[in-house]
């Protein structure tokens, strides 16, 4: 269970990063288990938090194999293929099959349980779930160290590690924002979740379903799940998601100055110790109304 609590953690850090540019930024996530309606409809945010959640735990279970943390596991199995020229296997491989198997037992037992809820919503958060899953296989990569003399790299150690959980929640991101939405419909003898607007074929396996359009965000309405958009920085020069035109809703912003201390002037002294001055520069920002 701690790694459970800790892949929470990274869940909720990896949603925040990835939406802080967003009119929906995430913070509801911190409210969880218990949800607003932002989380609760179908939606397509909570499509992507089921996704990452899914993902966030098969991650930190194959990690805590690798570290030693999980007495049931240990690393990776060696791949198969040859490594190519110069390198070989080695290291501790983070053990994805086994994060893969014990993440999806506990994500998905709740919804392969529970007597509460529409089928259409269970059915939504297991194909989400899955999409996770899936984006994390396709984060795992070969990662290597160099030995040799004076750091020639004549040879190099590999394994096969996955990325951070934020790249992660990255590729989920752009699977969020092209998301296909879904309704429950009788296909032969049992119902399945169908494209709304593209019923000819069926859901692909590597995208984000949701069943209910969400709200603008703009405004804060308790009955949705928004939070709106009053006092959130926004970015004066950008023109994506987290211009003030878009993050404000067209209700302009307030400038306002704000005095920042940092270390400047460092250098390193032989041995072994950083010296910095301390510099304070005026930043300006720019809050919604």
């Amino acid at each position: 269970m701690r790694t459970i609590v800790h892949a929470a953690r990274e869940a909720t850090k990896a949603c925040r990063r990835a939406f802080a540019d967003m009119r929906w930024n995430c913070s509801s996530i911190e409210l969880a288990p218990n949800y607003l309606l932002d989380l609760e409809r179908g939606t397509r945010e909570s499509a992507f938090v089921y996704a990452l959640s899914a993902a966030a735990i098969s991650h930190a279970i194959a990690r805590a194999c690798t570290s030693g943390d999980l007495p049931g596991c240990s690393c990776g199995p060696v791949p198969g293929e040859p490594p190519g020229p110069g390198n070989r296997w080695g290291g501790c491989a983070d053990n994805l099959s086994y994060g893969l198997l014990m993440g999806a037992k506990f994500s998905d037992a709740p919804m392969k349980v529970k007597k509460t809820g529409s089928q259409a919503n269970k059915l939504m958060r297991l194909h989400n779930s899955e999409v996770g899953r899936q984006a994390l296989r396709a984060s795992l990569e070969m990662k290597c160290k160099c030995h040799g003399v004076s750091g020639s790299c004549s040879i190099r150690t590999c394994w096969k590690g996955l990325q951070e959980l934020r790249d992660v929640a990255t590729d989920l991101k752009t699977r969020y924002l092209s998301a296909t939405k879904v309704v429950h419909r009788p296909m032969g003898t049992r119902k399945h979740l169908v494209p709304k607007d593209l019923d000819i074929r069926p859901v692909k396996d590597s995208e984000l379903v949701y069943l209910q359009s969400s709200p603008d965000f703009c405004m804060k309405n308790e009955k949705v799940g928004s939070h709106g958009t009053q006092d959130r920085q926004c970015n004066k020069t950008s023109n994506g998601s987290d211009s003030c035109d878009l993050m404000c809703c067209g209700r302009g912003y307030n400038p306002y100055t704000d005095r920042v201390v940092e270390r400047c002037h460092c250098k390193y002294h032989w041995c072994c110790y950083v010296t910095c001055r301390r510099c304070e520069r005026t930043v300006e920002r720019y809050v919604c109304k």
